[in-house]
This record gives C-alpha cells, sequence and structure tokens, in this order.
C-alpha cells in the first residue's frame, strides 16, 4: 500500500511483501489471571482503558467480559482486546474524545488482530504525540492505565525499564498515561507485577537496585497490584505506603520487608 501526500517527492518506489511480524499471545498462568482479577475489580464500567502487550494486559482484559460500555486510548494493543469488541464489551460509548472509536498508536499481535484493523472504521491509529498526550488521555472520564514494572521499593518508586544498570525496556509511554489517567475525572493509574521473579526473589523491595531507573516516581504512583491485592499508595507517607505494599508482597518475603521498613522509617 502506498500512502500519498502533496508534500512527499519519491524517487523511488519498491513493493515489498514479506509477512507481517507476529507475537503469538502468553500463555496465562494463575498467577497472571489472579493479577487480572484484581485489576477488573478496579474498572468501572465506562472506564477508557490503555494498556500494553504481555500476558498480564492479557489477563485483565480476560477478566472484563462481564463489563459494559468501556472503551480504548491506548499506546498499542494486541489480540487479547479483539474478544471484548466483538462481545460488545468494549464500544466507546462513554469517551469523551472519540467516542465509539478505538484509539491506538500501533499494534504487535498476530495475523487476526492485523486483520481486525483492515480497513476498520472503528479504529483510529494516530500519531504518538496525540496518542500520548496528557491533555488529551484526560479529557476522557475514568482512564484507567496499566502497566508494568520490574520492581518497585517500599516508598513506592517504581523501575520498568532496567534491572540494575543493565537495561532492559524503554520507558514507553508509561509516564504520559499514569499522569493522564491520575487527571482524568475518576481515573486510576495502575502499576501491576507478580510479587516474586522467575527465582523466587520479590519485586516489592527495599531499596532498588543500584543503577535502577525510576519511571514512575513516589510522587506519581497510586495504585500496585500483585496477585495478593491492592496497595493504594496515594496520599500516603512512607510507613503507611510500605505497611500496603508488604501487605500484597510474597508471604516468604513479607518478614524479610517488615524488618527492612522498621530499620528504615522507624528507628531515628
Amino acid at each position: 500500500m502506498i500512502l500519498w501526500s502533496r508534500t512527499l517527492n519519491l524517487d523511488a518506489v519498491v513493493e515489498v511483501d514479506d509477512a507481517l511480524l507476529e507475537a503469538a499471545p502468553p500463555v496465562l498462568t494463575d498467577i497472571d489471571r489472579a493479577i487480572g482479577r484484581n485489576i477488573a475489580d478496579m474498572i468501572e464500567d465506562g472506564a477508557t482503558l490503555q494498556m500494553g502487550i504481555g500476558s498480564i494486559p492479557n489477563a485483565v482484559l480476560a477478566s472484563l467480559t462481564g463489563h459494559k460500555d468501556l472503551g480504548i486510548h491506548t499506546e498499542m494493543f494486541s489480540d487479547g482486546l479483539i474478544d471484548l469488541v466483538e462481545c460488545g464489551v468494549v464500544n466507546g460509548s462513554k469517551k469523551a474524545k472519540h467516542p465509539g472509536k478505538i484509539v491506538s498508536g500501533f499494534v504487535m499481535g498476530t495475523r487476526r488482530v492485523y486483520d481486525f484493523i483492515d480497513d476498520n472504521q472503528q479504529v483510529l491509529m494516530l500519531d504518538i504525540a496525540y496518542v500520548n498526550d496528557t491533555a488529551v488521555i484526560r479529557r476522557n472520564p475514568k482512564a484507567t492505565a496499566i502497566n508494568s514494572a520490574i520492581e518497585v521499593d517500599l516508598t513506592g518508586q517504581v523501575c520498568a525499564d532496567s534491572i540494575g544498570t543493565r537495561q532492559y525496556s524503554g520507558v514507553g509511554g508509561q509516564m504520559d498515561f499514569i499522569r493522564g489517567a491520575s487527571l482524568s475525572e475518576g481515573g486510576k493509574p495502575i502499576i501491576a507485577l507478580p510479587s516474586t521473579t522467575i527465582r523466587g526473589e520479590s519485586k516489592i523491595v527495599p531499596f532498588l537496585k543500584e543503577g535502577a531507573g525510576v519511571v514512575t516516581t513516589r510522587a506519581h504512583v497510586h495504585y500496585i497490584v500483585t496477585e495478593y491485592g491492592v496497595a493504594n499508595l496515594y496520599g500516603k507517607n512512607l510507613r503507611q505506603r510500605a505497611t500496603e505494599l508488604i501487605r500484597i508482597a510474597h508471604p516468604d518475603h513479607r518478614e524479610a520487608l517488615e524488618k527492612a521498613a522498621f530499620e528504615r522509617f522507624h528507628r531515628a
């Protein structure tokens, strides 16, 4: 397909017929499903959702079949959204910005999602500078942003892009949507992560690893979700935050986290 523009000068056009890169949906674990249910319980009918690719977003979507009138304004989406559109759960009827439309910047998934967006008048693929604009995101009521993290410290600092000094991924639109959702009327900015790594290490930690980057600051954080529940950190002091986060940490690590919290916040 060639897109023509009055300002576009082409020296050559080369037609390429390579297959689109596909990413198969991950297999959901019991932990993914538990996190998905915890988040789904937080999502209100009529909310506008932002979520990315991966097991937790797919688990959330799989838990939303009983919801009504959901909308989508997201940096990206994948296959997990399609079933909710086809069954009428996602219709965008309550959106203030682009009602009835699915707004996104890009998609990544299987052939199913590529066929879904092809010539689909319900889908608006727009410039990321617009999609991720906080002033645009906040216009939709009940904007609900669901983003992931690598680790969270006891004060609520969220690391989502690095493991110590090793760069793991990019920052992406996390801060754009966390801020946009927090400014939306009835909005909910959510950070979701399993309580432990595949090696059993706690993802809720006394301190971020040396060299780790802070993507969402403790001044912006609201909700942290694991398979053990939801911690609402907004407006809480450091001791209260530690208590909330320890409550949703893996039981095997709670005692060590309580000791670390006592050393940090109760001895002075």
